[in-house]
């Protein structure tokens, strides 16, 4: 009970901490809708974890109601975690978030689970956030890769590899990386259009052409050096 009261504490501390607009923690409790997510999803994940699972999924769904924001109930999240605004945030089940993270709204923690004719994947299917990292508005980290510690992610980005502690990552173009036989029988449904380890031809043609540059050099340097 104690230990519930102190991570209760760190979330309205969070809340006045990030957001400027609340000026006391009773303004955070009544006002601030990622709080109130947050304490619904609290006692959603420790039904969860005693199997109550059909109840806190219903829990989850008033707390969606209310809040604008959908969490899982099985998702996982450490202290001071902030959400900013809110509305439209969703947090997949398998979703690990550490402590003092902040998401602004819209923000997508998917998974990329794969269904064939044999069943689907019920594994880890979401990402992995690590300590301190914000995610801006409208980013969507799809996929059950890893997010470094003091990592930011820009507005609208869309993230489907692992990315390093310290980084900053940014962009949301969208390119072809492959072509579906629509004529296929039993062919695959992939969540969010990913299939796991899909190759990028962008990617491999920016690392071929890395590659020739470097050659390139490398032969200039030794005509340059010969003479």
């Amino acid at each position: 009970m104690k230990a519930n009261f102190k991570m209760f504490k760190q979330d309205i501390d969070a809340v006045l901490q990030r957001d400027p607009a609340t000026k006391s923690c009773l303004e955070a409790i009544l006002c601030s809708s990622g709080f109130h997510a947050l304490v619904f999803h609290r006692f959603n994940h420790w039904l969860w974890k005693k199997n109550f699972h059909l109840t806190a999924r219903i829990f989850s769904q008033i707390s969606r109601f209310l809040t604008g924001i959908e969490i899982h109930p099985g998702a996982r999240i450490g202290k001071g975690c902030f959400i900013d605004h809110g509305m439209g945030v969703v947090i997949g089940e398998t979703t690990e978030i550490g402590n003092n993270v902040t998401l602004y709204h819209d923000v997508t923690l998917g998974g990329t689970t794969v269904f064939t004719t044999k069943g689907k994947n019920t594994g880890k299917r979401h990402p992995t956030i690590k300590d301190n990292v914000i995610i801006g508005s409208g980013a969507q980290v799809l996929g059950p890769i890893t997010i470094g510690n003091n990592v930011k992610i820009g507005s609208n980005a869309i993230v489907t590899k692992d990315v390093e502690d310290n980084m900053t990552v940014i962009g949301m173009a969208a390119h072809k990386v492959s072509e579906l036989n629509q004529k296929k029988k039993n062919k695959p449904f992939a969540a969010y259009g990913i299939v796991n380890n899909i190759a990028d031809p962008l990617e491999e043609k920016i690392n071929l052409l890395t590659e020739e540059i470097a050659q390139l050099k490398s032969e200039l340097n030794k005509r340059n050096k010969g003479q």
